[in-house]
């Protein structure tokens, strides 16, 4: 190599140097928190909370989808649940490596993304949770609504009620990428408030903000192992707007952030996992950027998170599915699977004529 090739790669390698050193110290400084961020576990959460966008239903529910086959391989569905009408998606399982109920819910598709980022600047709704003092708890009404007002909830809560008289008093980890981490956040916080559950963790990708001040302090205090992870420029978790000057009212994160970001030139360019301090908008991590990029927010750890088509909310099931479907009276759908079962009996080979849009 030349001089100056020599010259780039020393430069770099400092750089290195001096980013991993940065984050072991912000890392010994925040010791005694709770949430403590393990990149092994977020590349395989983010792998879930990925086939969740997965549209067809039958290889989704028998977990043998494109999306389904790396490192979350052998995890096995209890309940799908697909609420048509507001085109929300999650599902509940037990994966056996993580010794874990897993539970992960899709976010806004992105053919209507753009049109989502814009309502982000809803009105604020006031909730009275159990054991709130002083200040007043106000979150989104959207993201709210989108899980305890419609099928999601009692599909997942109906579901973990199941798992755990099997399985006992085992992990329970919350995930969703987009509008599906801030579903995930309000479900994490509905198990431990409401189910009483305990052994709870969360890790989004890509949330938005859910609520204020007041919010983020009582949810950290009863989910305090949360990791929300947050990639370069992506627009997402910088909505809805934080305006410190505006304390009380203002939207603002919960902690505890880990910013992913490059850094380096040209063809050397190195990933740091920046993890953030215990404030919920450390100003040095993804507030320290402008939030203007959409592909940041599509893809986290090399891991697409949308939809392989972008159909609006287009789904795809085998006929033999229908044996494990639940229908409403407004055709939303959960697909139930008897977990006392360990072999699900059920032909998954299918023509495209066989199937139902």
């Amino acid at each position: 190599m030349d001089g100056k090739t020599w010259l780039k790669v020393a430069i770099f390698l400092c750089l290195v140097a001096f980013s991993t050193s940065r984050e072991l110290n912000v890392k010994a400084k925040n010791k005694h928190h709770a949430a403590i961020y393990n990149h092994t576990l977020a590349t395989i959460l983010v792998e879930y909370a990925s086939a969740v966008y997965v549209s067809d239903l039958t290889e989704l529910f028998t977990w043998t989808c494109s999306r389904c086959n790396d490192l979350t391989k052998g995890f096995q569905i209890i309940e799908l649940i697909v609420d048509v009408q507001r085109c929300l998606q999650a599902y509940v399982g037990v994966a056996q490596n993580l010794n874990a109920i897993v539970i992960a819910f899709r976010g806004t598709q992105e053919s209507s993304l753009q049109n989502w980022i814009e309502d982000l600047y809803w009105k604020q709704l006031d909730i009275d949770y159990p054991g709130v003092e002083g200040a007043m708890v106000r979150v989104h009404h959207g993201f709210y609504s989108s899980y305890h007002n419609t099928t999601i909830r009692p599909g997942v809560l109906n579901a973990v009620k199941r798992a755990k008289e099997l399985y006992g008093d085992i992990q329970i980890i919350v995930t969703g990428h987009s509008m599906g981490g801030a579903m995930a956040a309000f479900c994490a916080l509905d198990l431990r408030v409401h189910l009483g559950c305990q052994n709870i963790s969360v890790m989004t990708f890509g949330q938005p903000r859910i609520g204020n001040a007041a919010f983020a302090s009582y949810y950290s205090k009863r989910v305090p192992n949360t990791i929300r992870v947050t990639n370069g420029h992506d627009i997402v978790p910088h909505l809805p707007p934080y305006y410190r000057y505006f304390p009380q009212k203002t939207y603002r994160h919960f902690p505890r952030e880990v910013w992913l970001y490059d850094l380096g030139f040209g063809s050397l360019v190195y990933t740091v996992e920046k993890v953030c301090d215990n404030s919920g908008e450390d100003p040095s991590c993804s507030r320290s950027v402008s939030g203007n990029s959409i592909s940041d927010h599509l893809r986290y750890y090399g891991v697409k998170l949308a939809c392989d088509v972008s159909a609006g909310c287009r789904i795809v099931m085998d006929n033999g599915l229908a044996a494990y479907r639940t229908l409403d009276s407004d055709g939303n759908v959960i697909f139930s699977r008897d977990i006392s079962s360990s072999v699900l009996r059920m032909n998954v080979e299918s023509s495209e004529e066989g199937r139902s849009v």
